[in-house]
């Protein structure tokens, strides 16, 4: 079933791959779903903001990056998942027309001590495009199968058919980044996964098997058809900004309402469990240090630490976020 192995890496190898080219279209629909920013979805109205200009949403480039992962170094097939990312940071926007191209080091390769199917490797990853600009870092680990080694059984699934959640009502005011309060959970409500919208994902930014054909997703270790882990992380962000929007409407009504802008990246993101058709994921982030930046007078950077549970009440992932925030009115 797959093209690749453990066995066909090698400790400070480094493997290239693409160009893709990004189109406006493209950009522009992917934050109609997930991210829809201002600066992600009309040029006039990102004139107005942080930005400046129409940007991919960096989710979106964190799925470039994993679909010229797939088509090069696992060389068009499918591996076993990631654990996670130590570090992703975004050093440039990606604008339409940029042509992508990656740039990823073999770190590390080691047997997994516990599953003799299967070994990791770590990586490092650029993310450059055709002018030779890095707009993109990642730090992170992989799983693939050893050759020539009896796969483990894969795990036995049962299918949830749940209702659509229904959408919360809740709001809160949107404080500026000075006055936010440290600590605080911020409940982003749930996210159902159907196995269309999880195809659909996979076929655009991650077409592993098990992401994206539902027969051959039981034959792997997963045991079914299961979202990319970057299809979670993209959900989070969607449910991120409704819950927003609610209280923007909220804090409109009382005063002024802080801007916010892109973020630097993240750190520690760790796929804890895999998200399979019908399961509801309810997010929810916390601010978790806020500080002044000298380098954008009136703006602030804010450290968030996030996390996904589905309806079993086993968490499915978490990460620790910054985004530029303003800091006071």
């Amino acid at each position: 079933m797959n093209a690749i192995a453990f066995e066909d890496f090698t400790p400070g190898e480094v493997i290239e791959g693409g160009p893709l080219t990004v189109t406006r279209d493209a950009i522009v629909a992917f934050a109609a779903e997930f991210d829809p920013q201002p600066f992600h979805l009309d040029e006039a109205a990102a004139e107005a903001t942080f930005v400046g200009t129409l940007i991919g949403s960096g989710w979106q480039t964190a799925g470039f990056g994993m679909l010229l992962l797939q088509r090069h170094v696992f060389r068009g097939g499918s591996s076993m998942g990631s654990p996670g990312v130590t570090q992703l940071r975004w050093l440039r926007p990606v604008v339409p027309g940029d042509a992508l191209r990656i740039v990823a080091k073999v770190e590390d390769c080691r047997a997994s001590n516990t599953k003799p199917d299967r070994g990791f490797v770590r990586f490092a990853m650029s993310v450059l495009n055709g002018r030779d600009e890095t707009v993109m870092t990642q730090a992170f680990m992989v799983m693939f199968p050893c050759r020539g080694t009896p796969p483990l059984p894969p795990r036995s699934v049962t299918l949830d058919d749940p209702e659509p959640p229904a959408e919360g009502e809740d709001a809160a005011p949107l404080l500026f980044l000075k006055e936010s309060i440290i600590g605080q959970p911020r409940d982003l409500g749930r996210h159902l996964f159907t196995a269309e919208d999880i195809v659909a994902f996979g076929r655009a930014y991650d077409p592993q098997v098990f992401h994206t054909d539902p027969e051959r997703a039981r034959e792997t270790h997963f045991g079914a058809l299961c979202a990319s882990g970057w299809h979670t992380t993209a959900a989070w962000m969607k449910r991120l900004h409704i819950t927003r929007g609610r209280d923007i409407a909220l804090t409109q009504r009382n005063g002024p309402v802080p801007q916010l802008g892109p973020s630097p990246g993240f750190r520690d993101l760790r796929w804890l469990a895999p998200v399979y058709a019908g399961d509801v994921i309810r997010f929810t982030c916390t601010l978790t240090e806020a500080r002044a930046t000298a380098s954008r007078p009136g703006w602030g950077l804010a450290t968030h630490h996030n996390t996904g549970v589905n309806q079993r009440g086993e968490k499915v992932f978490e990460f620790k976020g910054s985004v530029f925030w303003q800091w006071e009115a």
